[in-house]
């Protein structure tokens, strides 16, 4: 009995602690954190602005654009054109353009014609002779190929092509041309790239041409009286819409000789037609292009109807360069614009008075 007493005893000792402190209380169980628990709380998204639109370019801005872009399509087509041409420029081409060019003429009438039937002419160029006519132009106005000549604003150099060979051997031929080297995204300058490509493909033939860089709104044309002849072909309606007219004949007057010849071949508008209006359409009336000349010391000696047209109505949705060769226009009443020809272009003979 004393024994399964003590044994009791014992067991309630044990059971309250008996003979020491009681025992720290276990630390309550902690539960795992979940990872959504973990993760810090996340700031509500914020809600992103709209991009706004680009803003809508303005008139000038898209015609900028408009005209930098004609302008790379019109280097592009360039640049096929002269690659073509500069492969057509053969050994034999090269060597006929030199003795073309090393021949002395009797006269003006017979260097022009052996330049009209020169191997080195553009292909395509020969066939505007029937409506441009070269030689009787040259020869109205005088021309000799012992001349100084100045051409002024030559293009893609139609008349230089034969210019260039008639004065080659005995005269001198200046022609002017915007700089090469200008910004490349200004029309002048693709001009002036282009105009100097068509010097430089042959040397035997246009090595001897001055080109003479100018600035087209104050004009610099060399020494004072040091041309004989000053060439203005279906160029004075660019000067009248840059507002320049009066400045370049003011020029021309000072580099001609006393007695020198300008010559002046433009698309002519109808008379009394308004010349800052028709001229952006590339025709100027005869009788005031007159008068502006004259109102710098030049006086009309002759005119022709050489290159007259009665076929030309002048009314043209995209003025003359609706007409060949332009044909703006493209295949629209093609055939129509085509009958009409060139245009209908008054030719002036003046002189320097003083």
């Amino acid at each position: 009995m004393k024994s399964a007493r003590g044994m009791v005893l014992v067991s309630i000792c044990v059971l309250i602690g008996c003979g020491g402190e009681s025992p720290p209380p276990a630390a309550p169980a902690q539960a795992t954190p979940s990872a959504v628990d973990a993760a810090p709380s996340a700031a509500p998204a914020a809600t992103a602005e709209p991009t706004p639109p680009p803003a809508e370019p303005t008139a000038e801005e898209k015609k900028k654009a408009e005209a930098l872009h004609a302008l790379e399509q019109d280097h592009a087509k360039w640049q096929e054109e002269n690659t073509a041409e500069l492969a057509r420029w053969t050994p034999e081409l090269h060597a006929n353009a030199k003795a073309l060019a090393d021949k002395r003429y009797g006269s003006g009438r017979a260097a022009i014609r052996a330049a009209m039937a020169g191997k080195h002419r553009k292909p395509g160029n020969a066939d505007r002779d029937k409506a441009r006519h070269p030689d009787e132009t040259l020869a109205f106005l005088g021309f000799k190929p012992t001349l100084t000549v100045l051409e002024i604003d030559p293009g893609e150099g139609w008349y230089t092509e034969l210019l260039a060979p008639a004065l080659a051997a005995q005269g001198k031929l200046i022609v002017t041309t915007s700089d090469p080297a200008g910004p490349e995204d200004q029309r002048s300058t693709f001009y002036g790239k282009r105009f100097k490509a068509f010097l430089d493909k042959a040397p035997e033939i246009y090595g001897k041409v001055q080109p003479l860089v100018v600035d087209d709104k104050a004009p610099s044309l060399g020494p004072d009286s040091s041309v004989d002849m000053v060439l203005l072909m279906r160029a004075t309606h660019g000067m009248i819409n840059n507002g320049t007219l009066a400045t370049w004949l003011g020029a021309v007057a000072k580099v001609l000789k006393k007695g020198g010849v300008l010559g002046i071949e433009q698309h002519r508008a109808p008379v009394g037609a308004d010349p800052l209006a028709s001229a952006k359409n590339g025709y100027v009336p005869e009788k005031w292009l007159i008068e502006q000349c004259e109102a710098v010391g030049f006086k009309v000696v002759r005119k022709s109807e050489i290159n007259a047209n009665a076929k030309d109505t002048k009314d043209y949705p995209e003025g003359v360069w609706a007409l060949p060769p332009a044909l703006r226009l493209g295949d629209k009443d093609r055939a129509k614009y085509v009958a009409i020809g060139e245009s209908d272009r008054m030719t002036l003979k003046l002189v320097k008075a003083n």
